[in-house]
């Protein structure tokens, strides 16, 4: 009778041991994103024939802007390999810098809708006689990072960074940061053709 009472009350602690084993909850994993490994930073002087010379990236392709609505020493600086393109605009300065510096706030902050915030960076270089602003547009905004660049009475020069994905600041963020590193060394290069 002992025997019979011992294998029952191990039966039920056995029972209770795989009922209580068995009411494990899990917690969803969040969303995972591959590697991304970046080459070292290296520049080229990108001169041709241009109001401006600037030291591009050798790992992105700078070419004229071939949509029809361009105009003259209109530039893409597309890097192929993250499917992103800076889009690089030229308007020189005819008594109009209130209205091309508005307008270049304005396409910068049209991004505030989706953004979480916008950063900016204050630049100047009096020895390349430009001042601009680098605006960081953070969140799933289409345009990661804007600038301008202008000596205030001849020249003018804006960027905007725009990938080829749909944007997701999680899975892009790493990419954009490599790219910025990029656009502030644009900017500290950049001097005019005169």
């Amino acid at each position: 009778m002992r025997g019979k009472l011992n294998k029952q009350l191990g039966l039920i602690i056995a029972l209770i041991v795989i009922i209580t084993a068995c009411t494990h909850s899990t917690t969803p994993k969040p969303r995972g994103y591959f590697r991304i490994t970046f080459p070292e930073h290296e520049y080229s002087l990108y001169q041709d024939g241009k109001p401006y010379t600037f030291e591009a990236s050798k790992h992105a392709n700078v070419i004229a802007d071939p949509s029809p609505h361009a105009e003259q020493y209109w530039l893409n600086i597309r890097y192929p390999q993250h499917k992103g393109v800076i889009h690089f605009s030229y308007k020189p300065v005819e008594d109009n810098l209130v209205v091309i510096l508005e307008d270049s706030r304005g396409l910068a902050y049209k991004h505030s809708i989706k953004a979480d915030a916008i950063g900016e960076r204050v630049f100047a270089s009096d020895e390349n006689k430009t001042y601009g602003i680098l605006y960081d547009i953070k969140g799933d905004a289409a345009s990661s990072l804007q600038f301008f660049l202008t000596d205030s009475v001849k020249h003018f020069v804006r960027g905007s960074l725009y990938f080829d994905v749909i944007p997701n600041k999680d899975s892009l963020a790493p990419v954009v940061d490599f790219i910025k590193e990029d656009v502030m060394h644009l900017m500290e290069t950049l001097k005019w053709e005169d």
